[in-house]
């Protein structure tokens, strides 16, 4: 879409005020200051050299707050055109500002404000465009974008927990092979030359190492091709939907880290599935939607499961306890959140509760993690090291 430069007087009197806005045609940007009460002065179409955008995504945190705005300034009793009018001029980053000016304009078209939002879903999820168009039609607009603000928030929190657990593996991981191929390309070739010239039979453990370093050094573009064509296999494996199933039951399936990976689903789950239901949404669209957003396979198959159950007029408890995936006691709650017509409080109750329970699978999994990588670390370095002393151990026993 083409940026335009214009600059107009208003209509009531005053200076001449500039500005640039992106919008389909110049007719449509003349349009548009008409709907402003602004007079027309110039407007030039800008070149493409000069429409750069700064900033290529959206952060969560971005969304959190204009959705907050949002509801603050609609609450206050502020028209909806001018909301989104003064949240796209304060907006600083550069993507959502230009999503919000375009929603904007679709919106003065004539377009629901979820139509125009679900026409940019790389900024607006189909859980957030499901619950506004919920909330426009209860006339509670300002209600749901708090609800969904807050949602966000915790969301957001819960994801970074997930990864703030795998930062520390990571970096250990990295310092292992950091300090392995250094050992390899830098310290064992000069070992070897010693060990050559001694012309001392050398042990097990040192061939091996002096292998390894060979090896590196001879085929390293092997390896890396390998190492390139292993993860291009598991990408395309993951990629099918037995293989993203396979992989999946796989994360659940180990310990600790499959724990703390399933009351994660839970807690999004039941956090989405709840907001979804206690803005208006259906259940069959909530439970929908909240599989698109599991993360997980196993999770996804298992929601399905259920909107199938209540389409043919059951339950969702029965398709959730069937694929083992939720803890007899969310079954339990959801069950009883049916029953008693009060399931989108049963489900926040559950999302809380997960949300402590995820803390604590976090730290037991860093407790866990730090003695055991310790170990690994010392066992393959100092391995790596001992292995080039022993010769050096038996020249020595030689000597004596």
């Amino acid at each position: 879409m083409p940026t335009f430069a214009y600059s107009a007087r208003p209509a009531s009197g005053g200076d001449i005020q500039s500005g640039e806005i992106e919008l389909p045609s110049k007719d449509d940007v003349l349009a548009y200051l008409h709907r402003q009460k602004m007079i027309p002065v110039s407007v030039r179409e800008k070149s493409k050299s000069l429409n750069i955008s700064f900033g290529g995504g959206v952060k969560t945190r971005d969304i959190v707050i204009f959705t907050r705005q949002f509801a603050t300034m609609i609450n206050s009793g502020l028209p909806l055109v001018q909301s989104l009018d003064i949240l796209g001029e304060q907006t600083e980053n550069p993507q959502l500002r230009k999503t919000i000016q375009e929603t904007l304009y679709d919106v003065e078209s004539g377009h629901t404000l979820a139509d125009a939002m679900g026409k940019h879903p790389k900024v607006f999820s189909e859980l957030f465009t499901n619950m506004v168009a919920a909330g426009e039609a209860g006339g509670i607009l300002d209600t749901i974008l708090l609800r969904l603000a807050t949602f966000l928030e915790k969301n957001d929190a819960l994801v970074r927990k997930i990864k703030g657990a795998m930062v520390y593996p990571t970096v250990i991981f990295s310092v292992a092979g950091g300090a392995v191929v250094i050992l390899l390309i830098f310290v064992i070739p000069t070992f070897q030359t010693m060990f050559e010239a001694a012309g001392i039979p050398l042990p097990m453990p040192t061939r091996v190492v002096i292998g390894m370093s060979k090896i590196l050094f001879g085929y390293w573009w092997a390896m890396g091709a390998g190492i390139a064509a292993a993860v291009f296999a598991f990408r395309s494996f993951v990629a099918t939907k037995q293989g993203r199933l396979l992989v999946d039951k796989m994360m659940l399936s180990l310990p600790i880290l499959g724990d703390m990976q399933r009351k994660a689903a839970v807690a999004r789950f039941t956090r989405t599935l709840g907001t979804l239901v206690s803005s208006g949404v259906s259940i069959l669209e909530g439970l929908e939607i909240t599989a698109k957003t599991a993360g997980n396979r196993v999770i996804h198959d298992a929601v399905m499961g259920s909107r199938a159950s209540i389409a043919g007029g059951e339950t969702i408890a029965g398709p959730l306890k069937e694929s083992g995936v939720f803890p007899p006691m969310v079954v339990q709650m959801i069950n009883v959140g049916e029953q008693t017509g009060g399931l989108d409080e049963m489900l926040t109750k559950i999302a809380d509760f997960y949300d402590e329970e995820v803390d604590a699978a976090v730290e037991t999994l860093l407790s866990a993690m730090e003695p055991i990588f310790i170990v690994f670390l010392g066992a393959i370095v100092g391995g790596m090291i001992v292995a080039m002393y022993l010769p050096i151990f038996d020249m020595i026993n030689a000597v004596k």
